[in-house]
């Protein structure tokens, strides 16, 4: 794929184009074949820390696979000021995971969705509300480094993925050759497909590549006597599920609210990461009402899904990552793949049937989605500002504090629990990092020092944040 003068990429598809119906639908396939296991973990992980049964975890899986689709729907076509127009499929985020465990542990589940149903709307909604007062405080170099981390602190997860995932280890088969095998050969179709290929196999790559291995892990599964692939979970499933509101019930702990308004504040900073990461495509930021009616999305229907039992829905960077891997940014792709989502969590069985492609399957898909994620905040940052002495400083302390904590986690093993557990978030650590050196080191990216918004400017979808001038 050739990259344009300003950074954008050549696109088969721009945001408005609407594909043939055929190809639209297995491209909306592919992007809910990339994030529903990374979506649907997050309850699984979630319910068992907290000790839930089958049956409850089930069918929080099922929520989060529901309104997963409907905010997705949402973000590509809007409802009212709520959606941002743009192709961002939403899902479960990890950002919540550690803290709904222990707060899940100590207080209960009921007061994991009452700090969710406070703390989403209010905490999203004002940022997106004001959003534009506060803008100048993230520049690209601030939410391209957001989208750095989030690419990078991925690849781990893809790699255990690859290598067989939570039910290998349980098993004592992670990194098994099988599992690197699957990983490997869905890789290398992938990236051979989008490389040396062109027309609809390029552009449906990595489903196909998924394809390919889930077959590939089916004919291990019955020529070697390997359980790779298990069909148990299918045949338990209901077919239809109606969903139950107010199945955990609510409870208001001051510390499970602040603790939550806090993750809230970093997945904005991710939201508008990602947002700034799809449309660094087409070589722009996102527009004032972009940023708004994306957070007010993340916001309103992470507190809608808590009244039913979902964790907070927030933007996928998996997905960020295959518009730029395939060029194809039509946000009606992604609009039909949150109905597939949707159609998926009102039917468990179709769900189970999904979640039975093996984990190092999708790892194969998500370690190249994770790079490119990487590399499409790289080129926002490297587009949009100067790497000047400044400027590579924010991005050497803000990398490599998120970095390290990524890495050596244990460094902070001396601090108090709480701070442990809130500075032990590698997004959090480079997120805060660049944004305070951003904001007090003077410079052209800084809202305090040389910049000057120009307000006079009207909102299109080439304005610069605050900084240098695009051109």
């Amino acid at each position: 794929m050739s990259n344009d003068t300003d950074g954008s990429i050549q696109l088969e598809y721009e945001i408005d184009d609407r594909p043939p119906w055929p190809k639209s639908i297995l491209l909306g396939l592919q992007h809910v074949a990339v994030m529903i296991v990374p979506a649907t973990a997050v309850a699984y992980v979630v319910a068992g820390g907290v000790g839930l049964s089958a049956a409850d975890t089930a069918y929080i899986v099922q929520m989060v696979l529901l309104f997963s689709g409907l905010a997705t729907i949402v973000q590509a076509y809007t409802v009212g000021p709520v959606g941002a127009r743009l192709p961002i499929v939403m899902g479960s985020s990890f950002t919540f995971v550690g803290a709904a465990i222990s707060i899940g542990v100590d207080y209960g589940l009921a007061a994991v969705f009452g700090a969710i149903l406070v703390t989403g709307f209010v905490v999203e909604g004002l940022i997106g509300w004001q959003f534009k007062r506060i803008k100048p405080f993230f520049p690209p170099l601030v939410t391209g480094l957001v989208v750095v981390i989030i690419g990078l602190y991925l690849v781990p997860v893809a790699m255990e993925y690859a290598a067989g995932g939570a039910e290998a280890e349980a098993a004592g088969q992670l990194g098994a050759l099988q599992h690197i095998g699957l990983a490997a050969l869905v890789l290398a179709i992938a990236v051979g497909l989008n490389m040396l290929t062109r027309g609809v196999t390029r552009l449906l790559s990595v489903l196909m590549s998924i394809v390919v291995g889930y077959v590939a892990a089916v004919v291990l599964t019955f020529t070697t006597g390997l359980e790779i692939v298990t069909f148990a979970a299918v045949g338990e499933a209901a077919w239809f599920a109606i969903p139950e509101p107010t199945r955990f019930g609510f409870e208001f702990e001051p510390i499970a609210i602040v603790t939550f308004a806090v993750l809230f504040l970093v997945s904005a900073m991710e939201t508008v990461g990602d947002m700034s990461g799809v449309t660094a495509a087409e070589g722009r930021n996102p527009t004032n009402e972009e940023f708004r009616g994306g957070l007010f999305n993340d916001g309103l229907l992470s507190s809608i899904s808590a009244v039913f039992g979902a964790f907070p829905i927030t933007s996928f960077s998996q997905n960020v990552g295959i518009v730029n891997f395939t060029g194809v940014m039509s946000r009606h792709v992604v609009g039909i793949g949150g109905v597939f989502l949707a159609v998926l969590g009102l039917s468990p069985k179709v769900g189970a049937a999904v979640t039975t492609i093996p984990s190092a399957v999708f790892g194969g898909a998500v370690l190249l989605m994770a790079g490119m994620v990487a590399a499409s905040g790289f080129r926002l940052v490297i587009t949009h500002a100067d790497l000047d002495r400044r400027n590579s400083v924010v991005v050497a302390v803000s990398l490599g504090l998120g970095l390290g904590i990524a890495t050596t986690p244990e460094a902070l093993a001396g601090l108090p629990d709480a701070a442990e557990t809130f500075f032990g978030q590698p997004v959090i650590v480079t997120a805060l990092s660049a944004l305070l050196l951003n904001t007090f080191v003077p410079g052209e990216q800084s809202p305090l020092f040389d910049a000057v918004p120009d307000s006079s400017a009207p909102e299109t979808g080439t304005e610069a944040t605050v900084g240098p001038s695009d051109d």
